[in-house]
């Protein structure tokens, strides 16, 4: 799912170098479901926030309710990237202390072929501190180089660079770097001033092991995202796709997860049409990740969902642009999300609490909400937008940076209780 990390200057995060990872109890040790939901004054003040009218008044009976888990709230990158490292441990637990009914792990691979955690297969050098241990740094596809005689600091470090015992020696942080960085642990830095560096200072990666066995603890539903490999395939001449594919399914097998638990993803159609064929449960809630739009226009996004519904995809999940639109000063429903309705189509979408401040997005613009620019000004606007595609568009599900958004929504609207 789309973020572009900053090249912001850094100021003030916290150092965390060349320390590998601290040793950590399993990520499941210890963990029970979470009883007290707690969600934090956000919501509370985007309800304040809104303009006065009956979805206001609504929010605002719901301020004393207590809050439970949603499956509505579904945790993107962890559910709390809005101020922790996403898919970090630390992460998963705050978007699960905030209700998120559902964790995600995007999946990767590593180089002895172990599943991990990780947004996409190469982002070691902005969403963890590798660049900055030597004999990992010099592992990277591009180890790091630095800013010089007008080109930016670069460097591309990937999870099939690297062993699953080298990823777990890693600290997690904020996906940012400093393009200006003259040194590994300078580019670092960069994370964005409407974040947080409070909670960044290493957080602990996961295997997807690990973070099944922590979910399934917590008692909460998995959403596991097949990473579209960016090394060529067959790895190593012989780890296909299709084996990638099925790894991830067999994965959840062993640890005793029912399909009814799990709702896979993918950005790679052939992905969805190999699990409708090769794990039929698995894929009764699969989810296309659909981004058409972005490379072909929204009209063949529009044509293509007739397709989809014709090879057996049940639930599409396109970005927040793609689901609505503006008219008359309004958000309403897009074209997609209607013909999405009308085939019979489940959606779900992403991903809310990605965009900073809504003054900074109507007056420069922002991925998410590029289709309706025009008509959000203010923060107690994102509430208008959650209700159009809750009440309007009627997503099964929400993927957000701050999971407490999604939760306080849901529990107000008896969604996903």
């Amino acid at each position: 799912m789309h973020f572009t990390p900053s090249l912001l200057a850094a100021v003030g995060l916290a150092a965390i170098g060349q320390v590998s990872a601290k040793p950590y109890p399993p990520p499941a040790d210890g963990l029970k479901p979470i009883k007290q939901i707690e969600l934090g004054p956000r919501p509370y003040y985007l309800v304040d926030n809104m303009d006065d009218g009956p979805l206001k008044s609504k929010l605002e009976s719901c301020k004393e309710q207590k809050m439970k888990p949603s499956s509505f709230s579904i945790a993107h990158r962890g559910g709390a990237p809005l101020q922790f490292p996403e898919h970090s441990k630390e992460s998963n637990l705050a978007g699960a202390r905030m209700g998120a009914g559902v964790l995600e792990c995007d999946v990767a691979f590593t180089k002895d072929l172990e599943l991990v955690c990780r947004h996409s297969q190469c982002d070691l050098h902005t969403t963890t501190n590798i660049v900055n241990i030597p004999e990992l740094n010099e592992k990277c596809t591009t180890p790091f180089q630095p800013a010089a005689n007008g080109k930016p600091a670069s460097a591309k470090c990937c999870t099939s660079d690297i062993t699953l015992a080298e990823f777990k020696s890693l600290c997690s942080k904020m996906d940012a770097f400093n393009a200006s960085a003259t040194t590994p642990e300078a580019y670092l830095h960069g994370t964005p001033s409407w974040r947080t560096d409070l909670y960044n200072t290493c957080g602990t990666t996961l295997s997807l092991k690990e973070h099944i066995a922590m979910t399934k603890a917590l008692g909460l539903q998995f959403t596991p995202e097949l990473k579209t490999p960016e090394v060529p395939m067959p790895f190593q001449g012989h780890y296909t796709q299709k084996q990638y594919a099925q790894q991830l399914i067999d994965t959840f097998k062993k640890a005793g997860i029912p399909p009814s638990r799990v709702w896979p993803q993918s950005f790679l159609y052939d992905d969805l049409i190999y699990w409708l064929k090769a794990e039929p449960q698995y894929a009764k809630q699969a989810m296309y990740l659909d981004e058409i739009a972005d490379f072909a226009g929204m009209d063949a996004a529009v044509h293509n969902l007739t397709q989809y519904k014709a090879d057996g995809i049940k639930i599409v999940a396109p970005p927040l642009p793609y689901l609505v639109t503006s008219q008359n000063g309004k958000i309403v429903p897009s074209e997609y999300a209607k013909k999405a309705n009308k085939l019979g189509l489940k959606i779900i979408t992403w991903s809310l609490e990605r965009s900073g401040p809504i003054a900074a997005v109507h007056t420069n613009g922002d991925y998410y909400y590029s289709s309706i620019q025009d008509v959000v000004k203010k923060d107690g606007d994102i509430y208008s937008l959650v209700d159009v595609l809750a009440r309007q568009v009627g997503v099964l599900g929400m993927f957000s940076d701050w999971s407490a958004t999604v939760t306080y929504y849901a529990n107000c609207f008896g969604l996903g209780l």
